[in-house]
């Protein structure tokens, strides 16, 4: 087994039938131009072999921390599991099936040393199966609008389009900054409100354009994000982004509920509105529906900025 420095971020890992994708998560993880990390692999309740993968990593490298689940309590409740046992300065998340750049903890830590904020940001990109091999695509422009050009120690009233990096993963923290937070459990999307409760908590944060992550959008359809079509999803997510402006609402930060029903408008409610155009259940329809018709009825709504997108969904 190789011994490793005294770590000061621990990466939260978990996954779910994720076999395909595993080894190159932990691939990027052994590449890190800064070694000095620890990695809890939680594997929650797979049928297939990402429990043996996880288990091999951990023998092998010490940095490695191992934890089986033998039934799914879900990624929320995972992640949580993985929050109560940190030990070091810094942690950050790490879906299981995507990959971290080989500069981020470098970066992501060297800000935060030389900051003292709460958190730090990074870009991401999205990863697309082409042929037989997953290719990464550009910046888009909501998460360069949140994180390029780099702001240290700034906040969301300062910097309310930063609302728009909602996921946990981009993300890396001081560890006592999560003594009271923690993800929702039993949902999905459980990672958007968490984010927003991190912008209007924290007393400063950095934003930096560097490509930290890269998103796996899976092929076989099988991720979360690829899962709206179902009507249980829909209510969650739906729910997630409710639940993510009333937090930037109840701070107070009107400019960043703002910027996020421009968000909304402009790239979640079209394909939902696409959906529910073919959709079997009337349900699903009337949940969009409504769902607009209480983002017109927020006293943010006036300050939406339309362009052709938001028009459309407006119009529906």
């Amino acid at each position: 087994m190789l011994n490793a420095p005294d770590p000061i971020v621990t990466l939260i890992v978990p996954g779910r039938d994720i076999e395909e994708f595993a080894p190159a998560a932990i691939a990027s993880l052994l590449v890190q131009t800064e070694p000095r990390w620890r990695a809890i692999l939680i594997d929650d309740g797979s049928t297939d072999a990402t429990a043996e993968i996880f288990a091999t990593a951990a023998a092998s490298d010490s940095r490695f921390a191992f934890v089986r689940h033998e039934a799914s309590r879900g990624l929320g409740a995972a992640r949580n599991i993985g929050l109560g046992r940190v030990e070091t300065e810094y942690l950050g998340f790490l879906d299981g099936d995507d990959e971290l750049t080989p500069t981020a903890l470098a970066r992501l830590t060297g800000t935060l040393d030389e900051t003292g904020s709460d958190f730090v940001a990074g870009a991401y990109v999205r990863s697309r199966l082409r042929g037989d091999v997953y290719v990464t695509g550009r910046v888009q422009p909501w998460t360069a609008a949140a994180t390029d050009p780099q702001r240290l120690r700034t906040t969301i009233l300062e910097h309310p389009r930063a609302s728009g990096n909602i996921v946990a993963w981009s993300k890396i923290s001081r560890t006592d900054f999560w003594n009271d937070l923690r993800f929702p459990e039993g949902v999905t999307y459980e990672d958007q409100i968490v984010a927003q409760q991190m912008y209007t908590r924290a007393v400063a944060f950095d934003v930096i354009p560097d490509v930290v992550a890269h998103w796996r959008i899976r092929a076989d359809g099988t991720s979360i994000t690829q899962g709206k079509a179902s009507l249980p999803v829909l209510r969650d997510y739906l729910a997630a982004l409710r639940g993510g402006i009333r937090v930037l609402h109840e701070a107070g930060a009107a400019a960043a509920v703002i910027a996020r029903l421009d968000l909304i408008l402009a790239m979640d409610l079209p394909p939902l509105h696409e959906i529910a155009s073919s959709h079997p259940d009337p349900a699903y329809a009337a949940e969009v529906t409504a769902f607009l018709g209480e983002l017109r009825a927020l006293p943010e709504f006036a300050g939406v900025h339309p362009d052709a997108n938001i028009a459309a969904a407006l119009a529906w």
